[in-house]
């Protein structure tokens, strides 16, 4: 369910070449025309500004109530961007691109039945339509499985769950993440728009659903996924888990993509509570590092070893941002990746420390 930046500028290029039929509103058009501009150089900010001049000009043109949305949810403003790709469908409902993006962040915001609901729509006007296919097809499965799941509901999270066995895991989960709500988020000055999921899977459930490595302790895609071995039954572990889950909850809400993984990652390691204390205890039993470059597009392909080495490098680093300039300059500079600011310049101007020095220390 991931919104790729492959995705986005397919949708930038798509929609950028339709704004280019002559019609009857030349301001609008060219309002338009540097709102898509704008969205593939990766300057977000400038392209909310032109869609949302566009729209003055023209407010019933649904090509720009996409690019508006688009704009929106790339700078974490999710309820921004819902109004404005639901103004698009109501405009005009064969509008794929506005489905599909509309269904992610229903998805995201946990509304399950609703991102349904929308890629079935859009499947009926367009039903070669790969993605969408393929989109309808996960949640189908997903919705198979979780079908006679039960559920136990608190303040700012629903949990789901197999079965009774589970419902005392499942009240736990619950308190944890409710500590997590208020420590996390307070110290990033940041709290979801709305519900947060969790769903406990059996550990075959977790594989078939979300393709993980072996190695993966949980998963954060729209919904926080655990699989329920033994291992989470320990107190400490559900805590470090839903801790770690929970900060790529709010690291996604600020910037959607754009994140390298190690800076992901790390926040979320360094939130997990003994998260420090753990990544200087692994890094002072490994005699090599992985460079931060390396760790910024993902983690899978790693082993076992070298993920535990790349966690735990990914903290340490976070750790050392923290402590140069503080949480809110970390929060700033996650902000400035979602407006298209260039990492390293951004980096530079938040941390007080060029990005090519800091890297380089941090690998020692």
């Amino acid at each position: 369910m991931r919104w790729s930046a492959a995705f986005a500028l397919a949708l930038a290029v798509t929609v950028g070449v339709q704004t280019q039929t002559p019609l009857p509103k030349p301001k609008a058009i060219e309002a338009g025309r540097r709102g898509w501009a704008a969205i593939r150089d990766g300057q977000n900010e400038e392209a909310a500004k032109a869609f949302a001049d566009a729209l003055f000009h023209d407010a019933r043109d649904p090509q720009l109530h996409l690019g508006a949305g688009l704009a929106a949810y790339l700078l974490g403003n999710a309820s921004n961007a819902q109004e404005h790709l639901e103004a698009a469908l109501t405009l005009d409902p064969a509008l794929t691109q506005a489905s599909l993006l509309l269904g992610t962040i229903l998805y995201r915001n946990s509304d399950f039945a609703g991102a349904l609901r929308v890629y079935e729509a859009a499947l009926a006007s367009a039903p070669k339509d790969a993605t969408l296919a393929e989109r309808v097809r996960q949640l189908r499965a997903e919705a198979d499985v979780q079908r006679d799941f039960y559920q136990a509901q608190g303040g700012h999270f629903t949990v789901l769950f197999e079965g009774p066995a589970d419902d005392a895991l499942s009240q736990r989960a619950l308190d944890v993440l409710e500590d997590a709500y208020v420590r996390v988020g307070t110290a990033l000055n940041r709290f979801p728009d709305g519900p947060v999921t969790v769903v406990l899977y059996t550990e075959q459930q977790f594989s078939d659903i979300t393709r993980s490595p072996s190695w993966a302790a949980a998963q954060y895609n729209g919904r926080i996924r655990i699989p329920v071995r033994g291992a989470l039954r320990k107190p400490e572990e559900l805590e470090r888990v839903l801790f770690h889950e929970f900060t790529h909850v709010l690291v996604s809400s600020i910037a959607p993509r754009g994140v390298p993984t190690w800076l992901n990652e790390g926040l979320a390691v360094v939130f997990e509570p003994k998260g420090r204390a753990w990544s200087r205890q692994a890094l002072d039993a490994k005699a090599a590092r992985i460079p931060l470059s390396k760790l910024s597009d993902g983690f899978k392909g790693l082993s076992d070893d070298d993920a535990g080495t790349a966690y735990a490098e990914s903290a340490d680093a976070v750790a050392q941002m923290i402590d140069l300039a503080g949480e809110w300059a970390v929060v700033a500079l996650l902000q400035d990746v979602a407006r298209g600011r260039p990492f390293a310049e951004a980096f530079g101007d938040r941390m007080l420390v060029p990005w090519d020095e800091f890297s380089g220390a941090a690998k020692r």
